[in-house]
């Protein structure tokens, strides 16, 4: 079983993005509905790129949860994207940050989700400790309306103000 392991923060500031190595387009649905009830797993298409997977993962919210992924045909997860989402299609530029001795991935979201910047580090163990850059804002890994499945759901767009900074 593969278990990812991952902290999710906001992102302050512009300074991360001249030390993106590369970035990468996505686009992303889910393929069934977290708030029908019983679901204990998402179920999400990604292309990455021209790329693409599809990707299972347990529904837990915090540092820790199951994760599943395997590459589809391209074309396969477009025809999936264009037909059999539950809610929108999250649309993110990928930016790969190098700092220190991990890769931070930082999304921009991009359409209803747009103004979100969510960077997002893997760690080897719960315990493994992390040096944060300058650019790190607050922690989010516990609050589940950041998480990307909660975005197809809710998107960004319709946050309250007070929602965006707490």
């Amino acid at each position: 079983m593969a278990r990812e392991i991952e902290r999710k923060f906001l992102v302050t500031g512009s300074d991360w993005e001249t030390l993106a190595d590369k970035q990468v387009h996505f686009a992303q649905g889910y393929l069934n509905d977290i708030h029908q009830g019983g679901s204990k797993s998402s179920i999400r298409i990604r292309l990455e790129g021209e790329a693409a997977n599809i990707n299972i993962k347990s529904l837990e919210i915090g540092l820790s949860r199951d994760e599943y992924e395997y590459s589809i045909d391209a074309d396969d997860a477009r025809r999936m994207l264009d037909t059999l989402c539950v809610g929108p299609v999250i649309e993110k530029v990928r930016y790969y940050v190098t700092y220190e001795s991990h890769i931070w991935e930082v999304d921009r979201f991009l359409g209803d989700n747009d103004g979100l910047i969510v960077a997002e580090v893997e760690l080897s163990s719960e315990q493994e400790v992390v040096r944060l850059p300058d650019w790190i804002g607050q922690e989010v890994t516990d609050i589940p309306r950041y998480y990307n499945i909660s975005l197809s759901q809710r998107p960004y767009c319709n946050w309250s103000d007070h929602e965006k900074i707490s």
